[in-house]
């Protein structure tokens, strides 16, 4: 926990600090801590520089933190729930339902609030009917659920290739916020969604227990007094909300929910006790930094995050999973 919390840590400051216009580490430290209420620390940051920390780029790392929590705390859950190791927050649908609101957002040229919300609304509708016909199977497992989550991503995804070829001027627009984007992030859109990923991550946090009854299957896990239903839509229905808010704000960022689970997985342990609360410090930590390389590398231009999460990610998780094999 410590080494997350350590991680996590040095990826804000590296994010409040660097970035095209470099700031003082020592001003900008006393300038956090003058904003504690009911701390006082004098520090000599311009006014300039005072907004660049406060309105620029601090909203962004703590919604760096937020996503990248969501997206890893969410793909750890679906692991555990669908006792699939390549499950991420997006196999139900969530990923195709938001592209598709957000298309018809762009398409209909509504502000970045409306494409805000009908990507919300999008993934939520996409995973209800993920739901709704998963429990219309005869077989009522989880593979079902996962099968028709396919269905459904396919018809979202071949709806919005649809409206693209209609309205091929939407397609900068579209595909910017598909590989996901940090950059008009606000304090407006923290408070957003940090009500969800409280609530979400919370709520998977105390079921991390029974995620690990849930790994020894269905049938024992009854045998061992778990309500495995209620858990599982409890912990679906968590994270899919969470992630539908995550998505909506940021974009599609890929990777993050199956490699931070399975390094987590692949360095300390096989317990969903361990792996929950290190995916919620190693996915925010690992988010920031992306992040912070998304605006750095190529400045003044930025490059999509989902891309830095891609590039970054996979090769990491192949040396990882490649020195554990070995140690084995």
């Amino acid at each position: 926990m410590l080494t997350g919390f350590a991680v996590w840590l040095l990826a804000v400051l590296a994010g409040l600090l660097l970035g095209p216009i470099s700031l003082p580490v020592g001003d900008t430290l006393r300038a956090l801590v003058d904003a504690i209420p009911g701390v006082t620390a004098s520090h000599s940051l311009t006014t300039t520089q005072t907004s660049i920390l406060y309105e620029i780029r601090a909203p962004r790392v703590v919604m760096g933190s937020l996503v990248g929590a969501i997206l890893a705390v969410s793909g750890s859950a679906y692991q555990g729930v669908f006792r699939n190791p390549l499950a991420d927050p997006y196999l139900l649908g969530v990923a195709a339902g938001a592209g598709l609101g957000a298309t018809v957002g762009f398409v209909l040229e509504a502000q970045t609030g409306i494409v805000t919300l009908l990507a919300f609304v999008g993934a939520l509708v996409a995973v209800l009917v993920t739901y709704l016909l998963g429990r219309s199977a005869g077989n009522r497992t989880a593979t079902a659920l996962i099968l028709a989550g396919v269905a459904v991503s396919a018809f979202a995804t071949a709806l919005q290739t649809y409206l693209l070829q209609r309205n091929v001027e939407t397609l900068r627009s579209v595909y910017t916020w598909v590989f996901g984007r940090l950059t008009t992030v606000g304090w407006g859109e923290v408070g957003q969604l940090f009500p969800y990923a409280v609530i979400a991550i919370g709520l998977i946090y105390f079921q991390r227990r029974a995620l690990d009854v849930l790994s020894v299957g269905d049938e024992e896990a009854e045998g061992l007094g778990l309500d495995v239903k209620r858990v599982r839509l409890l912990v679906v229905l968590a994270a899919t909300l969470a992630t539908a808010a995550a998505v909506s704000v940021s974009g599609l960022i890929g990777f993050v929910g199956i490699i931070v689970p399975h390094t987590v997985r692949l360095m300390t342990s096989w317990s969903y006790r361990v792996i929950v609360p290190l995916s919620i410090l190693f996915g925010a930590g690992f988010l920031v930094a992306a992040d912070l390389i998304a605006r750095t590398v190529a400045a003044p231009s930025e490059l999509p995050i989902g891309i830095v999460t891609a590039f970054l990610g996979a090769p990491f998780f192949l040396v990882v999973m490649r020195s554990v094999g070995r140690e084995s």
